[in-house]
């Protein structure tokens, strides 16, 4: 949440890539903290490192990649983000099933430190550049990116901030309330309600299915219709193996429209829509937000999960489909446009 606070500001004052590289070094510390630890205290000092990193991280990576992409290919790129993350997950759970922790902490440290010398390889924000006012150096940016010059002009913050705001941090709050941190975090539990004995297995299968788009909501409709049925209809073999089937099939699909539907679009659309004349503060603030919110969801998945089954799931199908309705009311086509265009729709 810290992180996620200085985020915005960091990436204004030293720009996207000091940013990330800043960044970088508590996660380093801090799963070295974990992996040493000798008590508690270590492993906390290494969470609160490592949480500071990804809260700046979190932020940085979705704007950079909006501001470097060209129209056409900016969705896909940053879709590819998400799998990305997807992908990180889904290896630390497969390791974490063959390799002692200390070692997995120690093999985190990899891709952090590879992070630090591979921002030399790649050019600045050309549009954090021109804020700047560092002509040449936004001229060389493009040309790396491009091949060829390319007009970015400042943007205009004539449209409404408060709106853009909302909107971003809106969809960056639905985004957990759509209960995918609580999912992810008590899928072994889950699968054990639904009945499967091996329910480590699946939840690494779960993991593996993180890849796809489109709707959340009938998914979740699904999955606490059939914790409902386990509840309350008599108990045989036959009826339980189907409902747990159910259910598995429900949550793969969730976890596939999750991936590319809100769990990518939410970062991608808030980096696109906030102007540059206030994407340091609001970014800041929603990512801020959506921090907040995956830890109340975590914090709150378990006891919901105690009460009932099918009615955590029941809770979060209405947050989708209250997702579902405020994308179609409130959120802009940004496909096909460039970020000056996406701007001057909001007027």
């Amino acid at each position: 949440m810290v992180g996620a606070i200085a985020s915005g500001q960091m990436a204004e004052h030293i720009g996207r890539k000091g940013s990330l590289m800043i960044a970088a070094i508590p996660n380093i510390i801090g799963w070295l903290a974990i992996s040493f630890a000798n008590d508690s205290s270590f492993l906390y000092m290494g969470r609160l490192l490592e949480g500071f990193g990804v809260g700046v991280i979190s932020y940085t990576v979705p704007v950079y990649i909006a501001e470097i992409s060209p129209q056409s290919t900016r969705g896909a790129l940053g879709s590819v983000n998400q799998l990305s993350i997807t992908l990180g997950i889904f290896l630390a759970y497969v390791l974490g099933m063959f390799v002692p922790w200390r070692l997995l902490a120690v093999l985190g440290t990899l891709p952090c430190t590879l992070l630090i010398p591979g921002l030399f390889f790649i050019p600045e924000s050309p549009r954090w550049l021109a804020k700047m006012n560092l002509t040449d150096d936004f001229e060389t940016s493009l040309q790396v990116l491009r091949g060829f010059e390319t007009d970015i002009t400042a943007e205009r913050a004539v449209a409404s901030a408060n709106k853009k705001a909302t909107i971003g941090t809106g969809l960056l709050v639905l985004q957990n309330l759509c209960g995918i941190n609580g999912i992810l975090f008590y899928a072994s539990r889950i699968f054990r309600a639904a009945g499967f004995t091996n329910s480590d297995l699946a939840t690494c299968a779960l993991g593996a299915i993180q890849i796809s788009t489109a709707g959340t909501t009938l998914s979740l409709l699904a999955v606490s219709v059939a914790f409902f049925l386990k509840d309350n209809l008599p108990h045989d073999a036959h009826s339980d193996y189907i409902l747990s089937m159910v259910s598995l099939v429900a949550l793969v699909a969730y976890i596939i429209t999750f991936s590319f539907g809100m769990g990518a679009i939410p970062w991608l659309i808030m980096s696109e829509i906030l102007p540059v004349g206030i994407k340091s503060f609001a970014g800041s603030f929603a990512t801020l937000a959506n921090m907040l919110t995956s830890f109340g969801v975590t914090m709150t998945a378990n006891l919901l999960l105690s009460w009932s089954a099918g009615g955590t799931f029941a809770s979060y199908m209405v947050v989708s489909a209250f997702a579902l309705v405020f994308v179609i009311l409130w959120v802009p086509e940004t496909k096909g446009r460039t970020l000056e265009e996406i701007q001057w729709s909001f007027r």
